[in-house]
């Protein structure tokens, strides 16, 4: 028989080869949410497409994400990680090529949906990863998969680059080759039996969903709800508020924002990494803290303070200079990240056996709350006419998490700590 420590060696060899090629995969899944969001200005231009349109091109990969979530986790448990997340990269895969050769507003239609697989290949991904690691290195492993998240924020940069070499269609066919290396080293690289398929696993989606609802993990993944889709919200919000806040080009507005995205999405490692060593609960009180005194600061609103003097009246101006402005956005980013990260593992820890199905509730409640985060920004900066009151929005959200949190963590030391009838 193998000792206990061939045996940790061989799962710390199985986990380096694992991690990266799941890391690698989700980067360019995540890539493909926000496709559309560069490339579809020049779609735009060229098919003369409406506002609806538009939208709708713009929404179909984070909606069906949604719906796939939760299938693609049940099936990730029943058939087997790996076989999912090989099937939605060569879905991805196919989705560029529908990119490339068509010409019609149905047809990259029809592709934004397919690029829904992304949430398919999160759900899987995130139980082949946690399937080779040990709960004491599970914070940090949730994290650096979950940077991949970085990936929406590379395509800011990536897509202009290639559509002003190669024209639009350089930027499907750079996608294509990078899924199809990645689908290839998934196949040489990694065992199947590394995710082990379980036929005869209970897939009922009531009774999982009775099950987590008596564990807790309802709330749990109702706060990572509220915080992560606040994340990717903000993050497409952004570029048009600091470019109308400040007299930017559009373009120069999406590059400061990466200072919030690609920070906050990094921080997911910091995040998980603490909680191995502090506790989820005290992680995510802190970060969440520091969050809201960043949004404190950048809810103030340019103003203008009048003061009547005796003889004449003092004219005072009051607005943040860009540059400070830009270091609480990437302190709100990183807070963010870090509450996400410590959330995750705070989820997958209590349900390891069912990752994937909780992975695909965890992308739910973020995509449904990113999707009407951004109605709502729209609604009070018309009816309020203040562009900051978006970090208002967003103050009085975490501050109800922050104590709902709070509360849900001493009942659960409650349960855990006492003794019944106490």
């Amino acid at each position: 028989m193998r000792s206990e420590a061939d045996q940790e060696d061989e799962r710390l060899a199985s986990l380096a080869v694992i991690l990266p090629l799941a890391l690698t995969g989700f980067v360019i899944a995540a890539g493909c949410w926000t496709l559309f969001a560069v490339a579809g200005i020049h779609l735009r231009a060229e098919l003369n497409l409406s506002n609806l349109q538009f939208g709708l091109l713009l929404a179909m990969p984070m909606a069906v994400s949604a719906l796939l979530a939760v299938p693609a986790g049940l099936a990730a448990r029943k058939f087997g990680a790996r076989r999912i997340m090989l099937i939605c990269l060569a879905g991805l895969a196919v989705c560029m090529v529908v990119l490339l050769t068509t010409d019609t507003f149905p047809g990259y239609l029809l592709a934004a949906g397919g690029l829904g697989l992304a949430g398919g290949f999160y759900s899987a991904g995130l139980q082949f990863v946690t399937s080779s690691c040990k709960p004491q290195r599970l914070g940090l492993v949730l994290g650096v998969f979950g940077a991949g998240v970085t990936g929406a924020g590379f395509t800011y940069y990536l897509v202009p680059l290639f559509h002003e070499a190669f024209s639009w269609h350089g930027v499907p066919l750079a996608y294509l080759i990078v899924l199809l290396l990645v689908l290839a080293l998934l196949l040489l690289l990694t065992d199947p039996e590394d995710a082990v398929a379980d036929p005869q696993a209970d897939v009922s989606i009531f009774v999982l969903f009775c099950r987590y609802r008596r564990q807790g993990i309802w709330q749990l993944g109702a706060y990572f709800g509220v915080v992560a889709g606040s994340f990717f919200a903000l993050a497409l919000w952004l570029p048009d508020y600091l470019s109308s806040q400040f007299d930017l080009q559009v373009q120069s507005g999406a590059k400061l924002a990466q200072w919030f995205i690609i920070p906050g999405a990094l921080a997911q490692i910091l995040g998980g990494g603490l909680s191995d060593r502090f506790g989820s609960p005290r992680v995510i009180s802190r970060s969440l803290l520091v969050g809201l005194v960043a949004l404190v600061v950048l809810s103030y609103p340019p103003m203008t303070l009048f003061i009547r003097g005796v003889e004449t009246t003092i004219k005072v101006e009051f607005a943040l200079p860009m540059t400070f402005e830009s270091v609480f956005v990437v302190v709100l980013g990183m807070a963010l990240g870090c509450a996400m990260g410590s959330l995750q593992r705070m989820v997958i820890i209590e349900s390891r056996q069912n990752a994937a199905f909780v992975a695909g509730l965890l992308l739910v409640s973020a995509c449904s709350v990113a999707f009407l985060l951004p109605v709502i920004f729209g609604a009070v900066n018309h009816w309020l006419g203040v562009r900051s009151a978006v970090f208002m929005i967003l103050f009085l959200l975490l501050c109800i998490c922050q104590f709902m949190f709070a509360r849900f963590n001493r009942q659960h030391e409650r349960q855990t700590l006492l003794q019944p009838g106490i």
